[in-house]
Order: structure tokens, then sequence, then C-alpha cells
């Protein structure tokens, strides 16, 4: 059942644990952040601009790690006997090209939420180093396609 020798039930679980609790992190600091800001405005400025930018960083950096959330779900449900690997192959891509934050409002942001950014993008490349070579480890081993070709090969044989 094991998928490749680097990708592992217990990979997988130490990841989905550090995913779960960052997503959980972001959730609360950028809504803490949303509050900040909003507390700062002078009904005088037009800080309409601001809020929009954290809340669409906020957007991005939640949904990034809520993608590897799926990502990570879908292969403990494999390990699980819950999906066949073809479900897993079919259903379980992760995003290829994940929009990435805007290097110009992530510089405006405090430390602490910089650095919460950056390691989500951090987990996301991971995961995708993950898929890749997961991915990859299947075109070149040994593919189902393949050990029904031989199957029926050795099938003919045996009957001629």
């Amino acid at each position: 059942m094991a998928l490749m020798p680097s990708l592992n039930p217990r990979i997988v679980e130490a990841l989905y644990a550090e995913a779960l609790g960052l997503a959980e992190t972001v959730r609360v600091r950028f809504e803490r952040l949303r509050r900040e800001v909003a507390a700062q405005v002078d009904p005088q400025d037009d800080e309409d601009l601001r809020r929009v930018q954290i809340s669409c960083e906020a957007l991005r950096t939640t949904t990034r790690v809520m993608h590897c959330l799926a990502w990570l779900l879908n292969h403990r449900a494999h390990f699980a006997g819950e999906l066949s690997e073809l479900q897993l192959r079919r259903h379980g891509r992760l995003i290829a090209n994940f929009p990435a934050s805007e290097a110009d409002v992530v510089a405006t942001l405090p430390d602490d939420v910089r650095a919460l950014v950056m390691e989500s993008e951090r987990l996301y490349q991971r995961i995708q180093r993950l898929e890749q070579a997961w991915r990859q480890a299947n075109l070149s081993g040994d593919s189902a396609v393949r050990r029904l070709r031989e199957r029926l090969a050795s099938a003919v044989e045996s009957a001629a």
C-alpha cells in the first residue's frame, strides 16, 4: 500500500498536524490584524485599499494551507484504505501554479504575519515536491497498466 519509500503514513500525519496548526494560527492572526487595522482607521482617511490588501493576503494564505490539508487528507484516506490509488491520482492533485503572495503587500505586514505567509509558502512547496516525487515514482515504477500487460502476455504464452 506504500506509495513510495519517502511518502508514508507517518510523514503524512506529521505534515497534516503541522498544516492544521498553521491553518488555525493563520486564521486567528489575520483576524486580529483585521481588527487592529479597523481600529486604527481614521474616518477621514481612505484605508479601504489596505483592508482589501490584508483580506486578499489572508484569503491567499489560508487557501494555500487548505490546499495542503486537502492533499494530505486524500493521502490519509488512501493509507486508511478509503481511496484507491486510482482515485487518489485522479482527484488528489495539488494545484501546480497557486497564485503567489504579493511581495509588496507582504512587506507591509507585521513581522509575525509575514512569517506565517512565508511558512505557508514553504509548506506548500514541500507538499508540491512530495507530490511531484510521488507521481514521478509511479511513472517510472510498477504501473497497473504495465502489470496487466505482463499478465496478459504471460497468459497468451501459457495458452500457446
